[in-house]
């Protein structure tokens, strides 16, 4: 069954380049916007999206801090304290 699958890949492969070859332009530019977003969905979602800048508060600065002098002593948190802690502050 594996083999014949790998077959149909394949020739659908092959058959999606002859049609390719076929399309004008216009087409082929659409055509190959749809590949692009389903090859690499999050990519082109993120290439897409504007970020805004947010300025760091010193308070935050701090607890970045924090977190980075923590990871350099080695501490870690376990996912279910991680949860615990924020259930507690809801």
């Amino acid at each position: 069954m594996g083999a014949k699958v790998e077959l149909d890949l394949a020739q659908q492969r092959r058959q999606a380049h002859v049609l390719l070859d076929t399309l004008p332009g216009q087409k082929l530019s659409a055509v190959y916007s749809l590949l692009e977003v389903l090859a690499e969905p999050l990519d082109s979602y993120l290439a897409s999206v504007s970020f805004e800048d947010e300025e760091l508060t010193p308070e935050m600065i701090a607890t970045l801090e924090e977190a980075n002098a923590s990871l350099s002593r080695g501490e870690r948190c376990s996912h279910e304290s991680t949860v615990q802690e924020v259930q507690d502050r809801a």
